[in-house]
């Protein structure tokens, strides 16, 4: 029971049973059966976590009985007992447990409402949470569930040639039934309308953004994509890519190339972002935005049933709790994923392999107000001050009289060559003449990239890169 007073998440402290006001703990017996499960400790000062006992606890426990069972529709499994922490010193713990008869009401006085923990406060449900404790209480979720879309009336290229891809064989009419993209009607599920080329569910997005420094002023390149989650994780890694600054460094033997952020990180967490987000939480989307000194990609909802990071993501177990099991098995099968919630696992391991990892730049996670966050930190970011031997192939800040426009053009090609049609398209740009006036002219009157043709002008091989001036 020590143990317990050191607890905060899944323990809260009651100084005494207050009969006037059930309410007042009875919604925290509603929050832990919705979402983790935890005591709740009579007789303990809730401001100090000190134990003072309380006058009469078998009154106390057989009226706490009596009000779980009368006002929590369903009553939880919990279980209720007396503590004895000294002679005279008795206190009351209600230890209640998660369970899949969710949501737990706590109704009178003519409501009827559902908690749920979130950090140390017991809090009504949101409605978005409301909707999933209620398919998680009749054994459904959120992918699994048919829509009036029927098969026929959806394309499916990306996914039939990405699974032909990396599993080897066709992706059959007969999959979409068995892998639980339709149901028995013929109609797809949302994990069916989340996987075709048509961006059928409408909040299903990525937005874009490299910014310029280290808070959201000003947009150097941004980009929103829709469509099937596969688009949005192959146009994700696209952009994260096209800014993921190199450098290199001198050995004996050849050089070393050491990126800002590990690929394989990158993708770990735009895929943790597509199939554990809350596809619940209608008008929101996946946001990848990157600063001078970091990475971050947050998706709405928490972990599922509120769960917890353990303290060491690196090397600690994580439960393994899937929002969308449908997606998840598809993906696994596509060997995107794994099934054993190692996925934030893989993140620090793909960071740590990096020859320029230093321990400050462990991947960081947050998991609350609705969202959850992974940060990666730019192992090329260097401090003002900050010098170290490696040789830089990128350098955001150029000159002090590069405008916006040529900085972004710098970014984009900032990976290798490219003609102006695919310059214009990373850009979003459709006015050519604005493209010349605004990015590229500029960019080489400034001497900041180079033509790969530079003796035929307007050759139709003709393509642009940075040259050593921008480096």
């Amino acid at each position: 029971m020590d143990q317990l007073l050191a607890e905060v998440t899944d323990c809260e402290f009651k100084i005494a049973v207050e009969r006037s006001r059930p309410r007042s703990w009875l919604k925290t017996v509603s929050a832990f059966a919705n979402t983790i499960g935890g005591t709740v400790l009579f007789g303990v000062d809730d401001a100090t976590h000190k134990p003072v006992g309380l006058e009469n606890p078998q009154a106390d426990v057989e009226f706490i009985t009596q009000q779980i069972r009368e006002r929590i529709d369903p009553a939880p499994h919990f279980r209720i007992e007396i503590v004895e922490k000294a002679p005279g010193l008795s206190l009351v713990a209600v230890t209640v447990d998660s369970d899949m008869q969710t949501p737990h009401y706590y109704h009178a006085d003519g409501r009827r409402v559902a908690f749920i923990r979130l950090g140390d406060e017991s809090v009504e449900a949101p409605s978005e949470v409301l909707n999933e404790l209620i398919l998680k209480g009749t054994n459904q979720t959120y992918d699994g569930l048919s829509t009036n879309i029927k098969l026929d009336d959806a394309s499916f290229t990306v996914l039939r040639a990405t699974y032909k891809r990396r599993c080897g064989t066709d992706f059959t009419k007969s999959d979409f039934s068995s892998f639980g993209l339709t149901d028995a009607m013929g109609n797809l599920t949302n994990a069916g309308a989340l996987l075709a080329d048509e961006p059928l569910v409408r909040h299903s997005r990525i937005f874009c953004t490299r910014w310029n420094g280290l808070h959201k002023d000003e947009a150097l390149d941004d980009s929103e994509y829709s469509g099937s989650l596969l688009i949005l994780l192959r146009e994700g890694e696209s952009f994260a890519k096209r800014h993921n600054r190199l450098s290199w460094v001198k050995t004996p033997d050849a050089r070393d190339n050491r990126p800002s952020y590990a690929e394989r990180a990158i993708t770990e967490a735009l895929v943790n972002a597509f199939i554990h987000r809350d596809y619940l939480v209608l008008g929101s989307e996946v946001h990848l935005d990157i600063y001078d000194n970091r990475l971050s990609i947050s998706s709405p909802g928490v972990m599922p049933r509120n769960g917890r990071l353990p303290d060491d993501v690196a090397h600690d177990e994580i439960e393994s709790i899937r929002r969308n099991p449908v997606l998840a098995d598809l993906f696994q099968r596509m060997d995107f994923m794994e099934r054993r919630g190692s996925g934030l696992r893989k993140i620090c391991q793909a960071t740590e392999s990096e020859d320029n990892y230093e321990e400050r730049f462990l991947p960081k996670f947050e998991n609350g107000n609705g969202f959850f966050r992974v940060t990666l930190w730019d192992m090329n970011y260097k401090e003002v001050g900050e010098t170290d031997q490696v040789t830089p192939q990128v350098t955001p800040q150029v000159t002090p009289q590069v405008t916006p426009q040529v900085t972004r053009l710098l970014f984009i090609l900032a990976n290798g060559e490219q003609t102006a049609a695919e310059l214009m398209g990373s850009l979003g740009l459709n006015d050519r003449k604005n493209f010349r006036e605004n990015y590229l002219n500029p960019a080489l009157a400034a001497g900041l990239i180079e033509r790969t043709i530079p003796d035929k002008p307007n050759s139709r091989l003709q393509r642009y890169r940075r040259s050593q001036k921008a480096y």
